[in-house]
């Protein structure tokens, strides 16, 4: 039996993978996440079992523990098959790709503890998607040449967090953070100049998709929805009067 976690992109249904498509065609049952865009579940056969399982920030359906052993008992579950005797084809699809912040790491530990065989399609991670489609590029010859890419929403069952907010990246990536906007941006400035240039993307490669720009230390203050992430560089300053980014503000 082989489970594959696959990464379904950063939105736009086609910037989902080639082998990513091909697996969920044959797909007997899919395990999905909240997705910024539903129609990548079109790709999946009408008579498959599709289970959603949340991960939405705020709106968890269902416990971390609870996927990894779901997982596993839809995999073992020759039922799911076709034809009610070989092994299922199952695939646990989430957002951008599955390592990044997707918790895959901890979904094939129980794969490995239960001896089911998975593979690992990757996506592409909205930290670089998103400014990309927009022709805002995190990197850039004398200006930007390195970027981190962190949380902005650490477990709160933490006994203490992890993230610092002392990176010394030239660019800095934050997903899953426009709730915690605020905190998040005052404990940078404890290492950043308040005046560096910063923007949130909201809802990156779908046709909604906008830039909103700031500082450090105003962006917080700006009207921003959800699903957004936050960068934070002077590359950003390089790029902003251009009149392709102006037309998506």
């Amino acid at each position: 039996m082989v489970v594959y976690l696959v990464g379904a992109g950063p939105g736009d249904v086609d910037l989902i993978t080639v082998k990513a498509v091909k697996v969920l065609k044959k797909a007997d049952v899919v395990l999905y996440d909240y997705l910024s865009n539903d129609e990548i579940l079109d790709y999946v056969p009408d008579n498959a079992k599709k289970i959603y399982v949340g991960k939405k920030a705020g709106a968890h359906y269902k416990k971390q523990e609870e996927i990894n052993k779901l997982i596993v008992k839809e995999a073992q579950d020759k039922s799911n098959s076709k034809d009610g005797k070989s092994e299922p084809v199952v695939v646990r699809l989430k957002g951008g790709d599955p390592f990044v912040f997707g918790r895959g790491g901890e979904e094939i530990i129980e794969l490995v503890e239960e001896n089911v065989n998975f593979e690992i399609i990757p996506g592409v991670t909205s930290a670089i998607g998103a400014p990309t489609s927009l022709g805002l590029p995190i990197s850039h010859r004398g200006i930007a040449t390195s970027f981190t890419v962190v949380t902005g929403h650490e477990d709160p069952t933490k006994s203490e967090k992890q993230v610092k907010w002392d990176f010394t990246a030239d660019t800095l990536i934050i997903l899953m953070g426009i709730g915690n906007i605020k905190e998040n941006t005052k404990e940078i400035m404890k290492y950043r100049d308040p005046k560096t240039p910063a923007c949130v993307v909201e809802n990156g490669t779908l046709p909604g998709e906008r830039v909103i720009f700031g500082t450090l230390e105003n962006i917080a203050d700006k009207n921003i929805n959800t699903p957004a992430i936050l960068i934070i560089g002077n590359v950003i300053d390089i790029f902003k009067d251009m009149d392709y980014l102006k037309e998506k503000q």
